[in-house]
Parts: C-alpha cells; structure tokens; sequence
C-alpha cells in the first residue's frame, strides 16, 4: 500500500549505492493473475524481478522484488531468500511495509513494529517504535518473519502509517519514516534530502485531497436520505469516509452506544466538521 515498504527500500539502496551481486530467477514461482492489454492485444506481463544488492561498509543485504508473490510461489521464494541467509549467516532480517488507518495527512508518520522474537522487540522498543500489540501482517512482509524463525533466525517487520483514504497513493512521508527508524537500528546515516522534496510534494497533493473531502461534507445537507450519498462521485469523495460516518450515526441511533458516539464525535472533530453535524449529532441524545 501507498509504495511505502518499496519506496523506502528502494531510496536506501540509491542513496547508499549498493552493488548488485545475485537474482532470483522467478519464473518458477510467478503466477500472472492477469493479462497486460496493449492496442487491443493481449499478452502475459513481464517476470518480475528479484535481486540481492550489498553494502560492504555496513555488512547490510537488501532483497527488492518488483511483485509480492503468494501462494506456492511466495513460499518457494521465501525458501530461496531464507536458504541464501543461512548461508552467509545473516543475524535478522526485517521487512518493511504499510499500515492503514483513520488519519489525516498532516499527522505524523508512525512505525510501528512486531518481531518473531522477544528479545528482538526488547531492542526495537529502545530505538523508540510502538510495538503492535495485535493484528496482522499480511503476505511476505509478515510470512517471511514466521519461516525465519523456524530456522532460528531473528525477523522484525516495520510499519508506517498511511491515511486509509490514500493507500492508492505513493507516501513518501512514510517512506521517510521508515528509513528513520532503519538508521536507528541498523546505526547507518541515509541523508533525506531528495525524500524530503518528494514529501514536501505530497503534503501539498494530499491537502487538496483533503480540502475536496471537507468541501463534500459541508455539501452533504442538501441530501436527505442514504440513497443521495451513495451518488455521490467516487473520485469527489472516498467511499470510505462517507460510509463510516453514515455507519456510525446508524449504530449510535440504533444501539444507544456511548462508545461510538465518542468515535463519531472523534471522527468528526478529525475533519472539522462538528459544527455542521451538530443538530443531527445532537438529536440521536433528545
């Protein structure tokens, strides 16, 4: 989601210009689930790449895949990463990835962290990440950590946070965030300059993105049933947001509950749109 894992990864080996030194051939274990469409035609897409890259100074390997492969296939990857570990005695690996949530661009970027090993999330508490106390870490990012720690190596995944209304969209911000917290731990020094650049580009996307969204709801009055708002534009609004506020005002009417009028009321604050809700907030309590 959001490029996030991809991006981060990706800037690391730029900026700290690592050497290429094998690839995995993955014709074996990609499935296309779809065909490329080119003037009418069709044809399969291109075997993604798989390559390792290394960095003689800090001892670090860094695997970039151009897909996330699943199934059989992300299996026998993972055979093959994890086999290529053993052999030169890596101590830990970790993965990098998203995390969505209800958020809006102008909050900061969290991480956070879950590992395979107590002692691991001992040390990624010290460099100051949240540890996820639960949920889940979907595809290789999170399966690759399970099969390491069946051959006693130690894994961590990282996870920046992304506004759920966006995770369509490339995030520089959480990119950065990431390779913060992968200088703390692996005590590197990666400038951000040129990330830096490319958020700043971001912040300014995202806050017209945002603006839109605000503008919708303060329009939402005129209609006076659900049916008009589902009309709405998909590309003026996200679905999501409309339904969660729709959804929300019909549990709190519904099942008197106090817990979710405080989340409606937090979600409303979040987008300052109180002041416009406030009788039919209000109403659900005469």
């Amino acid at each position: 989601m959001g490029s996030v894992g991809v991006g981060a990864i990706n800037y690391m080996r730029q900026t700290l210009e690592l050497e290429p030194f094998a690839e995995v051939d993955s014709s074996e274990h990609f499935t296309p689930d779809a065909v490329v469409v080119k003037d009418g035609l069709t044809e399969f897409p291109d075997i993604p790449s798989n390559t390792f890259y290394y960095h003689r100074e800090s001892d670090l390997i860094i695997f970039e895949s151009e897909a996330q492969l699943s199934g059989e296939g992300g299996i026998g990857l993972m055979r093959i990463i994890l086999d290529l570990a053993e052999s030169l005695r890596v101590a830990t690996v970790y993965t990098a990835a998203a995390f969505a949530m209800t958020a809006s661009h102008k909050e900061p970027a969290r991480v956070f962290a879950v590992a395979n090993r107590k002692e691991l999330i001992n040390v990624l508490s010290l460099h100051g990440l949240e540890i996820l106390p639960e949920g889940h870490v979907t595809g290789l990012n999170g399966l690759l950590l399970g099969f390491a720690g069946l051959r006693g190596i130690e894994g961590g995944c990282l996870l920046a946070t992304i506004p759920n209304y966006a995770y369509q969209l490339p995030n520089p911000k959480a990119s950065r965030e990431l390779i913060r917290a992968f200088n703390k731990i692996l005590e590197i020094e990666i400038a951000l300059e040129n990330i830096n650049e490319a958020v700043g580009q971001m912040n300014r996307t995202m806050t017209e993105i945002e603006d839109r969204i605000r503008s919708t709801f303060l329009n939402a009055d005129r209609f006076d049933d659900e049916e008009e708002i589902e009309d709405l534009d998909d590309e003026q609004v996200p679905q999501y947001v409309m339904e969660k506020i729709e959804d929300l005002f019909r549990e709190v009417r519904v099942r008197r509950s106090r817990n979710k009028a405080a989340q409606l009321k937090e979600e409303l604050d979040r987008w300052d749109l109180y002041t416009h809700y406030e009788d039919r907030f209000l109403d659900l309590f005469r």
